[in-house]
Parts: structure tokens; sequence; C-alpha cells
């Protein structure tokens, strides 16, 4: 594998390389057809049956674009792939290695597999990436007992690990432990950066101490090592305007908006999200123009932020001009923006506004996601129409999320689906419903059985059956349901 070091971020010229190298680089290869899970897998497996080579700075900067997109599997993937290909693994990419195989195959793998690498490979990077693990899966024990182990080692302990502890303290609700750490960073003399100043923030304001943000604001200011920045500022707004202090929120946006010097897309986006939550529309069309201007090509994330915005403030006819606006200029049909929409119409009732929205979509190739389903679904059942309600269950578990993953229902929509069936002696239809139900759900549950046992009962039906898959399902239903099951499914 030919390796060239990457100087001051600059990549090398690929135009110039031999006909053994891969003709593009290979983060555009692998992104040539989109960014969803299926195209970016395609095209990965056409790129490593080719045998093309790559550079080695090509590969960690495709890796580091795979896990920003959070597409792990394929990242992981490459990165055995090449492994295997014999390119050289510092102990950062065996770090990074660790962590997607975290994502993709769970703790017990990534613990297998810090056990395996050298001793040399086992520094504070590979450490602090299991910790890191640990966190994000709230495993606190685990987390706290490694934290001492590299505590112990002596390790070179910077704020990486400490923020990582914070994060997962301020996620279980124990914002006093995030304080603790706080003081023992201060102890030892680790100095805290930005995402430490903002998670300390973030768990003053868990236990309504505005104040107390206030003066670690102030901390930072003088401290003078720490400049605040954009996701400072957004995190102060943040806090500001759940806790109704819309004044402070709004000069908050204000000191953001003077640092936006590079023009920074998300912070656009995040101002407009900001000024809608304290409800100032006046002051989300002014930055919604300034984004305009800033962004001639408007992407499709940032109308469909806009939409959502104005349909929250209840701007209807604001979000329609903004969609047709996009639905005008847009190159691609993004599906999402439609759902932004529609879900606005379903809401109010106007479902043949929303069939509309959903027909002018399907005309321009886009087709209906899980997320179109559900919002059509919620106002089926809202207005009794169950046949058309599991048909949109049906169509949201066949097509899926689109990361990959499965669409389940909420149990607050089983359990009125299973319940109109009851209600209405549907032993037919609550079966029908549950052989949908199956193909997106492992363990239905005894509730639902539960459900299934009333409606044999209340219609007079017998089901010879029924007490078998009970047994297949390992169900254990309730003593009513017990006595029901004798009637329904006499042994």
């Amino acid at each position: 594998m030919a390796a060239m070091p990457m100087l001051r971020g600059r990549t090398k010229n690929i135009g110039k390389r031999s006909k053994k190298y891969l003709e593009e680089a290979l983060y555009y290869k692998l992104f040539e057809d989109g960014s969803d899970e299926v195209s970016v897998r395609h095209q990965l497996n056409q790129f490593l049956r080719s045998r093309k080579r790559v550079y080695k700075w090509e590969v960690g900067d495709t890796i580091r674009k795979l896990r920003d997109r959070k597409r792990y599997y394929p990242a992981l993937k490459l990165s055995e792939a090449m492994a295997r290909r014999g390119m050289n693994m510092t102990v950062s990419d065996q770090a990074i290695h660790l962590d997607l195989i975290a994502k993709t195959h769970g703790i017990a793998a990534a613990e297998n597999y810090f056990i395996d690498l050298p001793e040399t490979s086992k520094n504070h990077l590979c450490y602090g990436a299991l910790l890191n693990c640990y966190c994000k899966e709230l495993m606190s024990e685990k987390a706290e007992a490694l934290m001492e182990k590299m505590k112990e080692l002596g390790l070179s302990l910077t704020s990486m690990s400490y923020n990582s502890l914070m994060t997962l303290y301020t996620k279980i609700g124990k914002p006093d432990k995030v304080l603790a750490v706080i003081q023992e960073m201060k102890a030892s003399n680790i100095m805290p950066d930005s995402y430490t100043y903002n998670v300390w923030m973030r768990a003053l304001a868990a236990v309504d101490d505005i104040s107390g943000v206030e003066r670690v604001m102030d901390e930072m200011k003088r401290d003078g090592r720490v400049a605040a920045d954009c996701t400072t500022y957004s995190n102060l707004a943040s806090i500001y305007v759940n806790a109704g202090l819309s004044v402070k929120a709004e000069k908050s946006l204000k000191e953001l908006e003077k640092i936006n010097s590079s023009r920074d897309l998300s912070v656009f986006q995040f101002l407009i999200t900001l000024y809608g939550q304290t409800g100032n529309l006046l002051e989300v069309y002014r930055v919604w123009r300034s984004l305009r201007l800033a962004f001639p090509q408007t992407p499709n994330i940032s109308y469909l932020n806009m939409i959502q915005v104005l349909v929250k403030l209840k701007d209807l006819p604001g979000a329609e001009k903004c969609f047709g606006e996009w639905e005008s200029r847009c190159s691609t049909y993004d599906i999402r923006v439609a759902n932004s929409l529609l879900g606005a119409y379903a809401k109010d009732g106007l479902l043949e506004k929303a069939a509309e929205i959903k027909e002018r979509a399907r005309r321009r190739g886009a087709k209906p996601n899980a997320k179109t389903w559900e919002i059509f679904l919620d106002h089926h059942i809202k207005n009794g129409d169950i046949k058309s309600a599991v048909d949109c269950v049906a169509n949201a578990i066949s097509i899926g999320r689109g990361d990959g993953s499965k669409w389940i229902p909420s149990m607050k929509t089983i359990r009125s689906l299973m319940g109109h069936f009851e209600q209405e002696k549907d032993v037919d239809g609550a079966e029908g419903f549950l052989e949908i139900l199956k193909k997106a759900v492992d363990d239905i549950g005894a509730e639902v059985f539960e459900s299934l046992i009333r409606t044999y009962a209340s219609a007079g039906r017998t089901s010879p059956p029924l007490r078998h898959r009970l047994k297949m399902e390992n169900v254990e239903v309730n003593e009513p349901c017990k006595k029901l099951l004798d009637v329904v499914c006499p042994e």
C-alpha cells in the first residue's frame, strides 16, 4: 500500500497517478451515487473488487467522511480491507477502528479487539476510544473503572477523556458528577476545551442554575485560553430558550451572528431554529434572507429546516411559499422536505392538500419514505380509517428507515389498532395486522397477544393453534386472558 503523509491539510494531486491507482479520490468514488447506505456499500464493493490502489491519506480521509455521515459499516469494512492489503495502521488508526467495531458489532467485539492489541498500542488513544464507547453506551461502571485504570497507568490524560465521562453523566441525569469532574480537572491542571465548558454549562442548566451558567461563561472569558466560539453561543442560547429567557437567548444569538464570519450554513440553520423557539418570526425571516444571500444555491436541508420552523410557528402560508420556492428550484426532489409540509396539512385535516403534495413528489421521482406513511397513518387513526392505517403500517415496514434499519410502529399505534379490532370483534383484521407486524417486530409481546385473545373471545371464535403460538413466542399472558384462552383454545 502506497503511503504519503498529509502536509498542512493538503492532499496529493491525484490527477497524475498511475493506472494502478483509482482514477479519482476514493471518497468521491464512494459518494458517486449519493451518501445513502446502499449506494456507498455498492461503490465500496466495486472498489474492493477492482484491486485498485489508493494512498493511505485517502483511506483515512474517506473513513473520516464515512464516520461523519454515520456510515459505520462501510468505514469498518474499508479499514479491515486496507489492513489486509498491508496498510500500516498507526495507533490513531487502531483507536478509530475500535470505535467503528463498537458502533457496528457492539461493545463486546470492541473489548476483544482492544484485548488483542499489542501492548505498545494501548496508550491514551486506544484507552480513550474504549472509554468513549462505554460512555456512549451509558455503561457508567465500566467507564469509571477504565478511567481509574488509565490514571493508574499514568497515561497522558486530556480534556477529551474527561469530556466523554461528563457527557455520560449528563445523559444519565447526574449533573452533580459533572461538577465533580470539573473540580478534578482543575486540581490536575487539565486544560479545558470548548466542549468542556459547554458540557459544564449544560450540567448547571440541568439543575436550573442559570446564574452558574453565566459564571462559567465569565470564567471562560477571563481565562482567555479558550475562545468562545459558535458552539458556545449556540449552547448558551439554547439554555436560555429552555429556561424561558427569550431576551437573553436573543442576545446570545446576536453574539453568535457576530462571530459567524465564515458564514457557516449550520450556524444559519441553528439561528433560524432558535429564533423560532423564541417565537420571533421576524428574526426567522431576517436570518433566512441572510442565508439565501450567502448560499444562492440553497441546499434542501436548509429549506427543510426553515419549513419545519414556520410550521411550528403556525405560519402555514409562509411554509407553503417557502415550499413552492424550493419545489421550483430543487434539482433533487427530497421527500423529507415534502414531508415537512405533508405533516402540517395532515395535522390540520387538509388531507387533499397532503395527497396532492405526495402525488407531485411521485411525479418528480421521489418515493414516499417511512415518515411519509407515518404522517398519513396518524391521520387515518385519528379519523377512524383503520384499513388505510394498516396499509400505511405495511408500506412503512416494507420501506424501512433511510439508514437501513427497520421501521417499527410505536406501541401507541399498535394499541390503537389492536383496540379497534377488539372493539369491532374483527379477528381477521387483528390477525392480518399481526402478520404485517411480525415483519418488523421479533418479539410481539404479551400485551398484543392478550388483545388478540380478547378479540377472539368477544367474536365468539376459537383458535386451536393459539396456545401453541404463545408457547413458540415464549409469551406469558395475564390471568384473565388465561381463563379466556380455555374458551378460545380448548385443550
